[in-house]
């Protein structure tokens, strides 16, 4: 058996799940060396304790969570390291059965048990650092999560169960949060919450999600803002002539759906018709010309019939979106719709998905053609190979297309150029730089 390390533990966080989950271990990882702990994000190198950050949303997460769990589990007992913890939404949700099942991990905590397990590991939790974080993404793109938890009653979603009721963070708080960000060469921030348009209804009983974002867009040298995440039921509109307006609010809108036959939306307790639901993305459009939607759908949720599916189809097949992705329906514990039969196999499922997404390979690919010729302002991310990735204003990272640039000159990660299109796949643009932007 390994011996106890008599040098100062090296700490390995790992994080698994969505862009929240991100901010979560960034915050974790600046409280870590405010403690003057040695501490990395996802290092190679040997550590003496790890942390897992684990995702509890759907089967395919938790799955990914309790592997990684087992995975350095297996490495304590062989005595390849000393500690091992585990947080995030899966702990918070599973925590007591999780104890008993693996019982090799020291300690589990919840989304909001930061302070105990910086307790745990001989730390102080350190206010000074609020609005602190070690940055694991990129450094010339971040995340600003401007809210916590989620009020909203939808069927299918565990989210209220792991991250608690909505809480926004003030616009003063997040502005601030914003300079410093760009302070440190952010060129790219990107909202996120569970809902981006409930932001401000818990300070002071209205929507203040278009103070936000003129307030962010104020900030000096920041050139692209993004939303992602905007609920459709009572969607703040007056934001979409700020998006407009707004130069370096990029013409993005991430809205994700779930589905549009009338029926399901009602099951699925959405608050939206389809009729306002097409209203609403009629008026975004017209608003805001040009704009990128981004939506995400379910398939196979309880109730879920062939003619609801049809409907569905008909809906992506006649809106087009830019960007869309589709998960199979998980039956989760504690949900609402967990009380009704999980009525749609599996196989069913996986084939509806199948299906939009193989009609939605066919839009991307055909608003990729319509590209070619022009010019456009692309953020270079990184190099691979021979060539340089880089994305427009109209992609998130990691879920969105990608321009691919082939270029003789050494293009820098965070700096803006402008490129000539002139090929393209589904899913990427093909181009050359013509200038720097």
């Amino acid at each position: 058996m390994k011996t106890k390390s008599i040098h100062p533990p090296k700490i390995n966080v790992i994080t698994l799940g969505c862009s929240k989950n991100i901010v979560d271990s960034e915050v974790l990882l600046s409280q870590l060396k405010g403690n003057h702990l040695t501490a990395a994000h996802e290092s190679s190198e040997k550590a003496d304790i790890v942390i897992i950050n684990t995702c509890g949303f759907i089967d395919k997460a938790k799955t990914e969570s309790i592997n990684a769990i087992l995975e350095y589990a297996e490495k304590k007992e062989q005595g390849e390291i000393e500690k091992l913890f585990v947080t995030g939404c899966l702990s918070e949700r599973y925590k007591t059965e999780l104890q008993s099942e693996i019982p090799v991990v020291d300690a589990w905590f919840g989304t909001l048990e930061l302070p105990a397990l910086l307790k745990k590991l001989g730390a102080d939790y350190k206010k000074e650092l609020l609005g602190e974080r070690e940055l694991t993404t990129a450094p010339h793109y971040a995340y600003l999560k401007i809210s916590e938890g989620c009020d909203r009653p939808c069927s299918f979603c565990a989210i209220p169960l792991m991250r608690g009721k909505h809480v926004s963070r003030s616009i003063d708080f997040l502005t601030q949060e914003a300079k410093h960000l760009v302070s440190r060469g952010v060129k790219e921030i990107i909202l996120i919450a569970q809902d981006l348009t409930y932001y401000g209804l818990d300070l002071n009983g209205k929507r203040q999600l278009d103070d936000l974002l003129k307030s962010l867009s104020d900030v000096p040298g920041l050139e692209w803002l993004r939303l992602q995440y905007a609920y459709p039921s009572q969607f703040p509109e007056e934001i979409l002539d700020t998006i407009r307006e707004r130069e370096n609010i990029c013409k993005y809108l991430d809205m994700p759906l779930q589905h549009i036959s009338d029926p399901m939306l009602k099951i699925m307790r959405r608050g939206i018709t389809q009729r306002r639901t097409i209203e609403l993305l009629d008026t975004i459009r017209n608003k805001v010309p040009g704009i990128a939607l981004r939506t995400t759908l379910i398939a196979g949720h309880p109730g879920e019939t062939e003619a609801d599916f049809d409907t569905l189809y008909s809906f992506v097949e006649n809106q087009r979106f830019h960007r869309l992705g589709i998960f199979t329906y998980s039956h989760e514990e504690k949900t609402h719709a967990f009380t009704l039969p999980d009525d749609v196999p599996e196989e069913i499922k996986e084939q509806r998905a199948s299906e939009i997404m193989a009609l939605q390979q066919e839009i991307s690919m055909e608003r990729n053609e319509e590209l070619h010729g022009s010019t456009l302002k692309v953020l270079i991310d990184r190099k691979e190979g021979d060539f340089y990735i880089g994305r427009t204003a109209f992609d998130s990272p990691e879920v969105d297309n990608e321009v691919i640039v082939k270029n003789t000159e050494t293009l820098l990660p965070g700096t803006f150029v402008q490129v000539f299109i002139e090929d393209s796949e589904a899913f990427d643009l093909f181009g050359r730089v013509v200038s720097n932007s």
